[in-house]
């Protein structure tokens, strides 16, 4: 059998392993962006509940991103997933909508809470970095509270938060992988699966490929958009 036989016969046996884990990757890919949507908004809203005038309010958020940080991502995705079950009784298959299994809602729901916290925090640092002059040079020129944050403040704070933002994102890709508790189809899981299966360590070699190429080109994303907004030195 001559070199050029045995290569077409590994490419044979690589193609439909790397199908199936790209199939994993585009679950993996959704969970990522959809974690992002999620919670980038919402954290900037736990980060200004945290600095809330009201200590109730404040008091009310700093406990929330102090369970966040404080507990493991696994443990709370098995929370919103079996909780409804044993405190409501409610079945799962009713928590389904348009085609869309719960489990990989809850996969979601957790991953965007978690990391709403961790934004927050980072938002609360770069919001508080901002000089109180430039609040006072604001309400002197006659804008509002809201205009002052919005057109004044943000900017300068997005500057500053993007390398501890780039940091968590770089590990959000990395943890999407934790969906396997809760048995959602994405690249790691599929990856174990074709392990078992053929008792070979190539799926596990060629997913932590996937996920390094995944992981420069968001870093290479995050690049960008720091250069983009290098005026705001």
């Amino acid at each position: 059998m001559d070199i050029l036989t045995i290569g077409l016969e590994k490419t044979a046996q690589l193609l439909p392993l790397t199908l199936e884990l790209l199939k994993g990757l585009v679950v993996s890919a959704e969970i990522f962006f959809l974690t992002l949507i999620f919670a980038l908004p919402l954290g900037l809203l736990v980060a200004l509940g945290r600095m809330s005038g009201s200590v109730i309010l404040r008091n009310i958020f700093r406990a929330y991103i102090s369970i966040m940080r404080g507990t493991p991502l696994m443990l709370q995705l098995f929370v919103w997933f079996f909780g409804p079950y044993y405190l409501f009784n409610i079945k799962l298959n009713e928590l389904s909508f348009c085609g869309i299994e719960y489990r990989f809602s809850a996969v979601i729901i957790g991953f965007s809470l978690n990391y709403a916290a961790y934004f927050a925090e980072i938002y609360r640092g770069g919001i508080e970095s901002i000089a109180k002059g430039q609040y006072e040079a604001a309400y002197v020129l006659g804008y509002t509270r809201w205009q002052t944050f919005i057109r004044i403040i943000l900017p300068q704070v997005i500057k500053r938060i993007i390398p501890p933002v780039t940091n968590e994102v770089i590990t959000l890709v990395k943890d999407t992988s934790l969906a396997f508790s809760l048995s959602v189809l994405e690249m790691f899981t599929v990856a174990k699966e074709i392990s078992s299966a053929s008792s070979s360590m190539l799926p596990f070699v060629i997913a932590g490929i996937f996920y390094y190429i995944f992981n420069i080109l968001v870093a290479g994303g995050m690049a960008v958009i720091e250069k983009k907004l290098n005026y705001y030195r």
